[in-house]
């Protein structure tokens, strides 16, 4: 009872009427935007997976709304969509999803009768990432010769029949253009069914050698590809000429399948583009012929490779490591293992001359040091123009340049305005084996070390292949000179008993002893000395240079003496300047002829004092036992005022004397006292002689040490000698 109520509520009252509906239903769902809304939604999850970035996720979807716009017949769009991703997929190197991805763009290409899109991606079907059996590649590349040929090519498969008929009208109406029958592929980007790599032969020419560089070719589509030119463009447009293949009459080149063909050019470099790089900008193939049919010119920018290139070059690399030798035994080149060299260097002829430099090092501070300089041709021809540059290497620390200074002419000491660097100086020509000398002579105001650069210049008559060109050579030589001081001055004041002086007493002479100590590795000649005195004077009448000639060898000391007096000044300074030690000197080892360098050295100051009693004595230079010896006092006042002197002198154990051992004297203004006393010396060698005690009641100031510092303290006594009597004298 119960699944007889069942069976009447599912079967429906009228079948025939319920079928209609559903039919009705069913035509009603096809006006239904399916695609938009699915596009819709394809969207949205795009941008979410964007937003969270899942770059892998996002590209799925992005192929998913390509096709379904394909599907849409909205192929610009769906070719738009797919266009973009296929980067993606040849980065990832996923060859049988790009495969794919390309064969729907290809069918949209063709839907759309985009020549250009539709050739494109034939030659990507037909390249070595593709998937596709043998066959389907033969069917392209037919199709791919038709459009050059500027036929229709067949249609795609899985078309819709509909959208082929619109097609084949598109591609009729692209066939009559007449102007729009070449094109220029850049296939960079793409992985396409020619492969191309170009490199320079080595990364630098020089300027008389053939610069040499070779274009591989390489073809990976089932049947051999005719072409009918090969051009390489370079950077400097004027070599392109020289960088033509093209076919002969009516007769093509061809690449076979899986084989490598490799082009030679050459060409000969310009004389002023020495010192420049050339660079490949661009390659270009060109498929089909001018004459009825379409000219496609395939284009790689630099010199090849394509998106597959780099990783299968490193892979490469490392299948050579591991197998080493075996793979140098191979007597066909290795596609994947040649390399790209896009750029090459022009340089300068190799010259064929030599220069020699001889010279003493080091150099010594402020000399004219020599550096000879000999240069010998070894060229076939004349050596025109031959012009020297040198000094100071440029590039170094700037104050060098300040300090250093390059002449030509010996005859005198350069000053500060003689450039660090002499540049072209004209030698004039050279012929064959002619040797010629020059020296160039520097100044070096500072020490340590510096790099001189001495860069000789030269213009020659060459051919390379038939043409004639002049080249222009040049040949480098650096040094590196270090700098020393030739000589430590040191300089101190001593009074007149050599003893060191911190301050000088006004108008009373004291010595400025000066030592030379030599530094250099190289006999010196001192030539003369001098002084330069600002506020001294001398106690002679001529100071004469006591280092005349005189050769000094390595850490070997000269001395000099000067006796000085400084008169009253009329200001209230206490400290004064000397003035400057002047020595001329030079080598030994150098020519007679040869300027002689001048060094000052500047004195130092010197702190003065004002003494109100000047003491001094006139005694003989030695004594001798048990005669008398006589000691003469000269006591001046050096105030404006009479001074009370009040003096004693002090017992000795070597002396006896006589004259007054206590006295009272008074000293006008300016004016001198003298005090005779006769010393008896009892005992030989050297003896103190007996001290005077020296006071001045009105200077309270000045004390006894102060005012007998000027007085000698010693003298040597000689021994009394026998008498010789005559008896003495027969018997000897």
């Amino acid at each position: 009872m119960t699944s007889c109520i069942m069976a009447h509520c599912i079967d429906p009252p009228d079948a025939e009427k319920e079928k209609t509906g559903i039919v009705a239903l069913q035509i009603k769902e096809r006006d239904v935007p399916h695609s938009e809304l699915i596009i819709a939604l394809l969207s949205n999850a795009v941008a979410q997976f964007k937003k969270y970035k899942c770059p892998r996720m996002k590209s799925h979807l992005m192929v998913q709304m390509g096709e379904e716009y394909y599907h849409a017949k909205d192929y610009t769009k769906a070719l738009k969509l797919l266009d973009y991703v296929m980067c993606d997929y040849r980065t990832e190197r996923w060859w049988g999803l790009l495969t794919a991805i390309v064969s729907t763009a290809l069918r949209c290409a063709y839907l759309m009768a985009s020549v250009r899109d539709y050739m494109i991606y034939c030659m990507e079907l037909l390249g070595r990432a593709s998937t596709l059996k043998e066959e389907q590649k033969l069917r392209i590349e037919k199709n791919l010769i038709k459009v050059l040929k500027n036929e229709v090519p067949e249609a795609e498969p899985e078309c819709d029949p509909a959208s082929v008929t619109a097609a084949r009208a598109l591609w009729n109406d692209r066939m009559a253009l007449a102007g729009s029958n070449e094109f220029t592929i850049e296939v960079q980007d793409y992985i396409p069914f020619i492969q191309c790599k170009a490199k320079f032969q080595s990364p630098s020419f020089h300027v008389d050698q053939p610069i040499q560089l070779q274009v591989f070719l390489r073809a990976d589509c089932p049947h051999p590809v005719s072409f009918n030119k090969l051009s390489v463009s370079l950077s400097n447009q004027e070599y392109n000429q020289w960088c033509v293949v093209e076919s002969v009459g009516q007769e093509s080149m061809s690449l076979l399948p899986g084989k490598t063909k490799c082009y030679n050019f050459s060409f000969v470099a310009k004389t002023e583009d020495v010192g420049k790089k050339i660079e490949m900008t661009g390659i270009e193939l060109m498929l089909g012929s001018d004459g009825g049919g379409r000219c496609v010119f395939v284009g790689w920018r630099g010199a090849g490779g394509d998106a597959a290139s780099t990783h299968e070059a490193l892979l490469a690399s490392r299948s050579s490591r591991r197998c080493g030798r075996a793979v140098e035994a191979r007597q066909e080149l290795d596609w994947d293992s040649l390399s790209i060299q896009p750029s090459t260097m022009i340089i300068s002829r190799v010259p064929k001359i030599s220069v020699q430099l001889s010279h003493q090092p080091p150099a010594l501070n402020n000399e004219m040091y020599c550096i000879s300089l000999t240069i010998q041709s070894q060229e076939g021809g004349v050596a025109r123009d031959v012009k020297l540059t040198a000094g100071l290497k440029p590039g170094q620390d700037a104050n060098l340049g300040q300090t250093t200074h390059v002449t030509l002419d010996c005859s005198k000491v350069c000053d500060d305005t003689a450039p660090a660097l002499l540049p072209d100086v004209p030698l004039g020509d050279l012929n064959p084996g002619q040797q010629l000398e020059r020296c160039v002579y520097v100044k070096c105001v500072s020490t340590g070390p510096r790099v001189f650069l001495f860069h000789v210049a030269y213009s020659i008559d060459t051919s390379v292949e038939g043409r004639q060109i002049v080249c222009k050579c040049h040949k480098d030589e650096t040094v590196t000179i270090e700098t020393v001081v030739p000589f430590e001055v040191s300089v101190k004041f001593v009074s007149t008993k050599f003893e060191p002086l911190e301050r000088v007493a006004v108008d009373i002479p004291f010595l400025l002893m000066t030592d030379i100590l030599s530094s250099s590795p190289w006999p010196l000649l001192l030539a003369s000395s001098s002084l330069q005195l600002l506020t001294m004077t001398t106690n002679t009448a001529q100071l004469q240079s006591q280092l005349q000639e005189v050769v000094l060898q390595t850490d070997e000391c000269a001395s000099e003496c000067f006796c000085l007096r400084c008169p009253p000044l009329t200001n209230s300074s206490t400290t004064v300047a000397t003035g400057q030690y002047l020595i001329s000197w030079r080598r030994k080892s150098s020519g007679a002829d040869s300027p002689l360098i001048q060094t000052a050295v500047a004195l130092p100051h010197v702190i003065l004092e004002s003494v109100p009693l000047y003491i001094h004595a006139d005694l003989p230079s030695f004594g001798r036992v048990r005669e008398s010896l006589s000691v003469r006092y000269h006591i001046e006042n050096r105030t404006a005022l009479v001074q009370e002197v009040e003096m004693a002198v002090e017992p000795s154990d070597a002396f006896m004397f006589s004259g007054l051992k206590q006295v009272r004297l008074r000293i006008l203004p300016g004016s001198e006292q003298q005090m005779l006393y006769n010393y008896y010396p009892l005992m030989a060698g050297y003896q103190t002689l007996p001290q005077l005690n020296i006071s001045l009641p009105r200077c309270l100031t000045t004390n006894t040490h102060t005012l007998r510092r000027f007085l000698p303290q010693r003298i040597f006594v000689k021994p009394q000698g026998r008498q010789l009597d005559d008896a003495s004298i027969a018997a000897a």
